[in-house]
C-alpha cells in the first residue's frame, strides 16, 4: 500500500478533496509552471502516448485527472470520435475548456467533472484511457483502477504516464536533489499556492514504479502490462489491456 501523502497536513480534509482545492488555486499558473519545471520534455512524453493509443484505433478515450486537458487534446490527432476528459478540478476544466473552445475541438473533446474513483459511465465502455501524471493523486488506488478496468472494455488498452525515480547514477542523485530542493523552490516563488508544488514532489517520491506499479496494475486485473521508462526513468510508461 501506498504512503497517502497530501497537500495540506493540517487539513481535516480527506485527500481527494484537498487536491481538488489545490488545482482549483493553481488552475490559471499550472500549465506555464508545468513547462518550466520539466524543461519542456513532458510534452513529448504526452506524444509517446498518443502514438500508443492511435495504434489501438479507438472510437472512444477516456482522459482521467485530465488537468487542463493538454492529453485529451493531443488524443484528438487518433481518429476516435469521442474523447472525455475527466477531473475533479472545476478550476483546472475551466482552463481546459477555453483552450478546446480556441482550437475548435468542442465537437470531439468534452470535459467533464467527475471522480476517478466512481466514473460516471456504464461498464466496459471506453476502447481506451488514459492518465497522465494524475494515478498518484488518488485517494484509493485500487479502488481507482478497479472502476477504470470497469469502464474499459475487454480488450482495450490502459495508458498511465506517470512520475518514477531513476534507479542508476548520477541521474537518481540528480533527479532526487532537483525534486526535493529546487522544485519546492520554484513553487514558493511563483505559485498561488505554496505548498503545492512541494506535494507533488513528495507525492512522486513515495509512488510505486517500475515492477511495483505493474503488480499493482495486475493485482487489479491488467494483462499484457509493459513499463517503458522515459528520460532516464524520471517518468514512465505503462501500457496494460483488459
Amino acid at each position: 500500500m501506498t504512503e497517502k501523502v497530501k497537500p495540506y497536513k493540517d487539513s481535516e480534509l480527506g485527500k481527494k478533496e484537498q487536491v481538488a482545492k489545490m488545482f482549483d488555486t493553481i488552475s490559471n499558473e499550472y500549465d506555464g509552471l508545468n513547462r518550466v519545471i520539466s524543461f519542456g520534455i513532458d510534452v513529448s512524453w504526452r506524444k509517446k502516448v498518443v502514438e500508443i493509443i492511435g495504434k489501438t484505433n479507438p472510437e472512444t478515450i477516456l482522459d482521467i485527472a485530465t488537468g487542463t486537458g493538454d492529453l485529451a487534446i493531443n488524443l484528438s490527432k487518433t481518429n476516435a470520435s469521442k474523447i472525455i476528459g475527466l477531473d475533479i478540478s472545476e478550476g483546472m476544466l475551466s482552463v481546459g475548456r477555453k483552450k478546446i473552445e480556441k482550437l475548435q475541438l468542442n465537437s470531439k473533446i468534452e470535459m467533464v467533472f467527475g471522480d476517478s474513483e466512481n466514473i460516471p459511465f456504464e461498464n466496459n465502455f471506453f476502447d481506451a484511457i488514459t492518465v497522465a501524471f494524475g494515478v498518484r493523486n488518488f485517494e484509493n488506488l485500487d479502488k481507482g483502477l478497479a472502476e477504470i478496468f470497469r469502464v474499459l472494455k475487454p480488450g482495450g488498452t490502459f495508458v498511465v504516464l506517470e512520475t518514477s525515480i531513476p534507479t542508476k547514477t548520477p541521474f537518481k542523485q540528480g533527479y532526487n536533489f532537483y525534486s526535493k530542493q529546487i522544485l519546492p523552490i520554484i513553487g514558493k516563488l511563483f505559485s498561488k499556492d505554496k505548498v503545492a508544488y512541494k506535494y507533488l514532489s513528495d507525492s512522486a517520491a513515495s509512488f510505486p514504479y517500475g515492477n511495483a506499479f505493474n503488480n499493482i496494475l495486475q493485482k487489479n486485473g491488467f494483462i499484457a502490462i509493459e513499463c517503458k521508462p522515459q528520460t532516464f526513468g524520471v517518468a514512465s510508461i505503462y501500457v496494460a489491456k483488459k
